[in-house]
């Protein structure tokens, strides 16, 4: 007998060619309070700088947002990049959410830092500061605990006190330092599935219990389109793996624009190469289809969560994909996995 899985659904708040900023952040919120109505388990918006084709760039403001624009779907951060915070600003800023909205706010936290020299300057960070993630992670859990203080007299308030999920955004490196925080892990298992399975594994093995949580917890991110046809569905997936492309041969990532452009556009070798690397890996199809892939990918990695990062031009069609995802996945909001046992409460136990 089979049980559900939990699907989520993370939102970078893509702008559109000739669309204003502002209206991609105003979409991510009508995309929450959509996405709860279908049921999903939890909404998560994104941290990027100076990327023209992405309008998220303060996380914690734009999850108070959503936080107050819906009233049960979990709301969190995919996630904040704590190499470009202070970790008692991080700390301060989720004791805000977590006060404003209990229960209800997850804390996602990235190690990158910005993509060029120059916001990485404008930020006041350097790359080395990515090698400091694990010691950020501690001194974040001081902040809540306030045993030790990282600095004396100074409390981080209203967080010191509070617990709420912690979820570590990692590639097959940086699984490890998932593990010795004792977070979540979430990390991309659909492209390079032999390096993610080796790194989840890694996580489970050395997952310490913490503040955080108490068991390890398993979450795979990535692109999945679901439509009428399998060749609809990959449309879905064209804007954003030629906007990646673009950015890869010209050194930004643009707007996006709709498919049937992409598909007309003359592409020099790198950029070809670089859309069609773009475009693989990703579960697109039918309803059946990609329900069948879910299943076999849970199967392989043992995940407890499947987090649906897919962004696309066509609002419209977006939603009807992310739509047909919620009716497979069924009322408990995730995908029946065949003899899988079931995964354990998202919301840590403390101690």
């Amino acid at each position: 007998m089979g049980v559900s899985l939990r699907i989520s659904v993370l939102d970078r708040s893509h702008t559109r060619r000739g669309r204003p900023p502002g209206e991609a952040l105003r979409d991510t919120v009508r995309f929450a309070q959509q996405a709860e109505a279908l049921g999903f388990h939890r909404f998560w918006v994104a941290e990027h700088h100076s990327v023209p084709g992405v309008a998220g760039s303060a996380p914690t403001v734009l999850a108070a947002a959503v936080a107050a624009a819906t009233s049960r779907i979990r709301v969190g951060t995919g996630g904040v990049m704590l190499p470009n915070h202070r970790p008692l600003v991080v700390a301060e800023q989720f004791g805000v959410l977590e006060s404003l909205f209990p229960g209800r706010i997850d804390m996602g936290l990235g190690r990158s830092v910005g993509f060029t020299d120059g916001i990485r300057r404008a930020l006041g960070t350097g790359k080395e500061a990515m090698g400091d993630f694990g010691a950020q992670l501690a001194e974040l859990a001081d902040w809540f605990t306030g045993d030790p203080l990282p600095y004396a007299g100074v409390h981080a308030r209203p967080a010191e006190g509070l617990r709420l999920p912690v979820f570590v955004l990692a590639n097959d490196a940086g699984a490890d330092v998932a593990a010795r925080a004792g977070a979540a892990l979430v990390i991309g298992g659909l492209k390079r599935q032999g390096a993610a399975l080796a790194a989840i594994e890694r996580y489970r093995d050395g997952f310490r219990p913490s503040v955080w949580w108490q068991e390890p917890y398993v979450v795979v991110a990535g692109n999945v389109a679901v439509a009428d046809t399998r060749e609809a569905a990959l449309r879905l997936l064209m804007p954003e793996a030629w906007a990646l492309a673009r950015s890869r041969t010209h050194g930004v990532f643009p707007p996006l624009v709709p498919a049937e452009e992409v598909a007309a556009l003359e592409m020099t070798d790198r950029e070809r190469e670089l859309y069609e690397s773009s475009l693989a890996g990703h579960l697109h199809g039918t309803q059946e289809e990609v329900a069948a892939a879910l299943a076999d990918l849970v199967r392989r990695t043992g995940a407890d969560e499947v987090l649906v990062t897919t962004g696309s031009y066509d609002r419209a069609a977006l939603l009807d994909s992310y739509g047909r995802l919620a009716r497979l996945a069924g009322p408990a909001g995730g995908v029946t996995v065949p003899g899988r046992p079931a995964s354990p409460d998202p919301v840590p136990s403390w101690t």
